[in-house]
């Protein structure tokens, strides 16, 4: 294919390489990838069989170009996640991957919801209005308006289609979406014509109230679309008004409108997930892609000093934390437990009360200071006793040369090897907990092993790459299915 440029094009490239010529800048040789009739970016396999392209005062260049073998598709890709800073561990998924999306040279919009706290974004001036669904609200007018939103906002729908009139998308990535921003911007990509993947982060498409979780233990009441158990169980922050309008929801999404069914592909980092969500009866097309850690980030450190364990996260009834501080309870051993979260004064009550001398509170903690606190522990604990999905607490864990000792549940057991990477115990059996952690401090050797082990482990099966190449093909999929 030879490629052809306009008059204009070609003095400016004349101009250029007599510049070149004069500076003697050799360096500025470069092959690059290029742009061709059709709008499209190719590079890797575009092999130039004849001349070069060229830089020129940071300006690229392109003389006459012949490529064979057109390799990866360069695309512009939207992200979409409602919430565009560091709020929990979804939200470093989706920041992660648009980082190594940008670093494989791809163009990457986001779409999402202002916040105070946003990091900077080209794209800011199209995201919603922010919308607080933790604070109650007293206005009748503005909390029946707010539920609206949640059901389907028109206001996302129509910032939307503004950020599709001035930017030219070849896919839309979802992440979270529910509530804040909601499913109505599926029908603009429907208009458009663009294909979409969606990122599973949570139970949400086959649970109302997201965690599959009914006082605390795991629940499948809702199996088969029998959404009206959220009601009957108050199952959404114990309250009947609230379950009710995520049962409306669930019926109006997944029964009247099916609007999920616009989306190509979604996306498990689990197998748990993936299986869980068929179990449930959902029944579109999911892709296994699990999580990925940059383990040249991580300096590990596989010996300790301290008979220290850590647990690092979100402090909420789901994780198992009352189980730990049971667990941890009269044995000589320190706990540091490092985040905040709803229940972190009922627990820090726990421990003042009981006498455990043995626990320290951190707070949140992050970046290089997080690190350190991790480096400086034996173990890592994980007591979840919630459905977890792929929890980046463990990648992060292992990539720090450190072990984790994590409940049998969700997809944890999928990370954590018994014996290879670290131990599993049954969730909610404090007991079961405390002889796993009694064991290893007998074996401090073994300890050290599985951090080896546990660090070769996110080497090889968790690294940037590996999730880049899954990345692209589930995209390729989506294309083909939206044909």
């Amino acid at each position: 294919m030879v490629i052809n440029f306009s008059d204009d094009i070609f003095n400016r490239s004349l101009l250029s390489w007599l510049l070149f010529l004069l500076t003697g800048a050799l360096s500025s040789f470069s092959r690059r990838e290029v742009k061709d009739a059709s709008e499209e970016y190719y590079y890797d396999d575009c092999i130039p069989e004849t001349y070069f392209l060229f830089e020129a005062m940071g300006v690229l260049y392109p003389l006459m170009l012949k490529c064979k073998n057109k390799g990866t598709l360069l695309m512009k890709i939207l992200l979409v996640n409602k919430f565009f800073h560091l709020k929990g561990g979804s939200e470093r998924v989706f920041l992660e991957e648009a980082d190594l999306l940008k670093r494989n040279r791809h163009q990457v919009a986001f779409f999402s919801m202002f916040d105070k706290r946003n990091l900077p974004c080209p794209q800011s001036k199209y995201f919603i209005d922010y919308i607080d669904y933790e604070t109650p609200v007293k206005n009748i007018k503005h909390k029946i308006l707010q539920s609206l939103k949640m059901l389907y906002s028109f206001e996302a729908k129509e910032k939307m289609e503004e950020l599709l009139n001035d930017y030219q998308i070849d896919i839309a990535h979802l992440h979270n979406i529910y509530h804040q921003i909601s499913p109505s911007i599926l029908d603009v990509f429907v208009k458009y014509k663009i294909p979409t993947a969606m990122t599973l982060h949570d139970y949400k498409l086959v649970c109302p109230s997201y965690s599959m979780l009914t006082d605390g233990k795991p629940c499948q009441k809702c199996k088969n679309r029998k959404y009206f158990w959220c009601f009957l169980k108050k199952c959404t922050k114990d309250s009947y008004a609230k379950s009710l309008l995520n049962v409306i929801e669930m019926y109006l999404h997944h029964k009247i409108l099916h609007i999920y069914d616009k989306i190509d592909v979604f996306i498990s980092p689990s197998m748990f997930l993936k299986k869980k969500l068929k179990e449930m009866g959902f029944k579109k097309e999911i892709a296994h892609l699990p999580n990925f850690i940059n383990a040249k980030d991580y300096l590990p450190k596989y010996s300790f000093n301290e008979k220290i364990i850590c647990y690092f996260g979100r402090l909420s009834e789901e994780k198992g934390l009352f189980t730990l501080l049971n667990a941890v309870k009269g044995i000589d051993i320190k706990l540091k437990i490092i985040g905040d979260g709803p229940i972190k004064e009922n627990l820090k009550f726990k421990v003042k009360s009981e006498k455990l001398n043995n626990v320290d509170f951190l707070g949140y903690k992050s970046g290089r200071e997080l690190k350190n606190e991790i480096k400086s522990s034996m173990i890592v604990v994980l007591p979840s006793e919630g459905y977890e999905n792929n929890p980046k607490t463990v990648l992060e864990a292992f990539a720090l040369g450190k072990p984790v000792l994590g409940a049998r549940v969700g997809g944890i057991p999928e990370l954590v090897k018994d014996g290879k990477t670290g131990l599993t115990f049954e969730p909610g059996n404090s007991d079961d907990l405390r002889s796993k952690v009694e064991s290893l401090l007998k074996d401090p050797q073994q300890i050290t092993e599985m951090g080896k082990k546990a660090r070769k482990f996110v080497e090889e099966s968790f690294n940037p790459e590996k999730h880049y190449r899954q990345l692209m093909k589930i995209y390729q999929l989506a294309m083909e299915k939206h044909k």
